[in-house]
């Protein structure tokens, strides 16, 4: 097996939990958006989703929510093609 195969997250059990602890939200709406999305698409989701959904949990659950609720347009940190990708699947979902 190649050591790509053997480090991605669909892989790794540990690397799925901890995402998954991750999308737990001090704001409801937030918890329950991610969560459901998770429950929907998690075992399709790619590496490049991976890695945009894990920095989207770096932000605040305030700018998080502007996000997902398309009040405000990803800056800094998590201004990517591969995020704004997840945002949009996000804000369909």
């Amino acid at each position: 097996m190649s050591e790509n195969v053997m480090q991605s997250h669909q892989s790794d059990p540990a690397k799925r939990a901890r995402l998954r602890w991750r999308a737990r939200r001090g704001l409801l709406e937030n918890d329950l958006i991610l969560t459901r999305f998770l429950d929907a698409h998690e075992e399709a989701m790619s590496d490049d989703e991976v890695d945009a959904f894990s920095r989207l949990m770096e932000l605040s659950d305030n700018t998080l929510m502007d996000l997902l609720m398309a009040k405000k347009q990803p800056e800094a940190e998590v201004d990517f093609p591969h995020v704004r990708a997840l945002l949009v699947r996000l804000q369909q979902a």
